[in-house]
């Protein structure tokens, strides 16, 4: 028996499991190893010994540690079934100690979902082969036209950028809404303005606008968020949109003779028509030889090949872009914040009425003031009119801005929980919106006196448009509580780009000239050279003053000989006067940094 007993604790110390079973009182067999979990590799990063206190203070808490100095006791002990000093246990080196620079691994929580995942749609299929066409047409336009200047060939280039768009939407089963419609053709109306002016800023905000409501007209957003931030949806696509369009070539190109060779012999064939008759017929005569050179591109021009080609790489991603925003464009509006929480009556109605007192009391101040004249003023702050006028403009501008911001907070955390409420809503809102229209005409009228004085700038021309543009927006806020403030975002941005338009198309610099010609007339010195600085568009005003002023003022102004494509119709008129009444060379240095007295023909 006890030879047995032996026997089998000899067979257990061996490993050797096939032995008969002991006799007697059974001995405690060891546990079941765990298997040991392997931690995600995306999950896990390294830690050293500093962090070990802190793994020890969680072991005391219970929690469970995963890693690899927490799995190696577990696995020391081997399969299930083999004692840790079995044969059959793999080896594993003991886990390091506290004061050794080892290493384990920590679980780190999962990274959250991408802010964009919820709105933005499916990838499309691959760029169709009219879709690429088109893009292919913009790179080469721009890199043709855009390099001497901006006039025309904006519209022009604006052709391919629809025709990609369209061409993308119809491609992946989208058709427009009559709001995109409406959104495009107006993006198209702005840009008129480079094609009527020659001033660069009124250019500038005009394409910035028109790039804003063709972002709108390709997202098809409607509320504030999706207004906001549908041009920085096309800034985003402009690498999607690469990609895209690279999927697209190698599928067209996959496809052999089905569809892209014969269209690029074509164009090639095409090309090599144009090139051999249209040289023959420019030697054989000289009016179609000069017709031909006022419309070709002049591609060895000042502008050098590597900008046009900058140009052209441009106008494609620009292109893919728009298309690829077309095909799958990003909801913007589902990013839009929800209502806020909802306050009480008096706790949200007790600043805003003691705002509108404090409203009330600046406009009875301001009625007094521009009612009685000049006299008060000079009595009161020892200031000209003009200086009073002046120096409060800048703050109602900003307090203009400032009420919006008020306004747009208070609707959003407002008592709704019935009828009163709204009532009481429309009447505290209500009175501030009117006093803020009160706000508005004073700023303005302090302003127009100060240019009735010191003459219209441009910084002052710009100021006074954007605060009437903001009294159009209280406007609107007005009535988007009579009448609901659903349609209030699209409303707020189409009267933006009505404004920017119609600044545009008025000519600034000619204003700024003819009203400080006509401010000479009646006895005021003039700047002259404040007005050599403006653009072409102030030439026909400048042009009825008499000689030495006439050639100093329209010296400085430059009206380059651009292409046709490159010359505005402001530029265009420029260029006659000038022609028909060159400018004369004339000593200037003294008349334009002095003031001038009347001498207007």
């Amino acid at each position: 028996m006890s030879d047995g007993v032996e026997g089998n604790e000899e067979r257990r110390r061996t490993g050797d499991a096939a032995g008969p079973e002991p006799q007697g009182v059974p001995e405690p067999r060891p546990r079941e190893a765990e298997p040991a979990v392997e931690p995600e590799p995306a999950t896990l990063v390294k830690a050293g010994a500093a962090d070990r206190a802190e793994a020890g203070t969680e072991a005391e808490t219970d929690e469970p540690r995963t890693g690899r100095a927490d799995a190696a006791p577990a696995a020391s002990r081997g399969p299930a079934g083999s004692p840790p000093d079995s044969p059959d246990a793999p080896v594993i080196p003991d886990a390091p100690d506290a004061e050794d620079d080892g290493i384990r691994y920590e679980r780190l929580p999962d990274a959250p979902p991408p802010i964009l995942d919820g709105v933005r749609a499916k990838p499309p299929a691959p760029a169709g082969l009219a879709t690429l066409v088109a893009a292919a047409v913009t790179a080469l336009l721009s890199g043709l036209l855009l390099g001497d200047g901006l006039a025309v060939n904006a519209l022009i280039l604006a052709l391919p950028l629809a025709a990609a768009a369209w061409f993308a939407a119809r491609q992946a089963g989208r058709r427009p809404r009559p709001t995109s419609l409406c959104w495009g053709a107006g993006g198209v109306a702005l840009l008129a303005v480079p094609v009527w002016s020659d001033a660069e800023w009124p250019t500038l905000l005009a394409v910035l606008a028109a790039a804003g409501l063709g972002a709108l007209a390709l997202h098809g957003c409607r509320k504030w968020s999706g207004v906001l931030l549908a041009p920085l949806g096309l800034v985003l696509a402009v690498r999607r949109g690469l990609v895209w369009g690279w999927r697209g070539v190698r599928e067209r190109t996959a496809a052999g003779e089905k569809d892209l060779g014969p269209l690029l012999r074509s164009v090639l064939v095409a090309v090599a028509l144009l090139v051999v008759f249209g040289g023959l017929f420019a030697a054989a005569d000289q009016a179609f030889a000069d017709l031909l050179g006022s419309l070709v591109p002049d591609v060895d021009g000042g502008s050098g090949v590597p900008w046009r080609v900058l140009l052209a790489l441009l106008g494609a991603a620009a292109a893919l872009a728009v298309a690829h925003t077309a095909a799958a464009p990003t909801r913007w509006d589902g990013l839009g914040p929800g209502p806020g929480r909802a306050r009480g009556r008096v706790e949200w109605a007790l600043p805003l009425v003691l705002l509108d007192l404090l409203f009330a009391a600046f406009v009875a101040v301001q009625a007094a003031v521009l009612l009685r004249g000049e006299n008060v003023v000079r009595a009161t702050n020892g200031l000209t009119y003009s200086e009073y006028a002046r120096e409060g403009f800048w703050q109602l501008l900003f307090a203009t801005v400032l009420t919006l911001a008020v306004i747009s907070v208070a609707v959003r955390v407002a008592p709704r929980s019935g009828p009163r409420d709204q009532l009481l809503v429309r009447a505290v809102l209500g009175t501030l919106c009117l006093l803020t229209l009160v706000v508005v005409a004073s700023a303005v009228r302090r302003m127009d006196l100060y240019m009735g004085e010191y003459g219209l700038t441009r910084l002052r021309l710009s100021v006074v448009a954007m605060e009437l543009w903001l009294g159009v927006v209280v406007l609107l806020i007005l009535a988007a509580g009579v009448f609901g403030a659903r349609l209030l975002p699209r409303a707020v941005l189409a009267s933006a780009a009505v404004a920017v338009l119609a600044f545009g198309l008025a000519s600034p610099d000619k204003l700024i000239a003819e009203s400080n010609l006509q401010a000479h007339r009646d006895g005021r010195t003039l700047d002259l050279g404040y007005l050599s600085g403006l653009s072409a568009d102030a030439v026909p005003a400048l042009d009825r003053l008499d000689e030495p002023l006439r050639s100093c003022a329209l010296r400085s102004i430059a009206v380059p000989d651009a292409p046709w494509y490159a010359t505005s119709l402001s530029q265009a008129r420029a260029h006659e006067i000038l022609t028909a009444r060159p400018v004369r060379d004339l000593p200037c240095r003294d008349i334009l940094t002095e003031d001038i007295y009347p001498s207007v023909r």
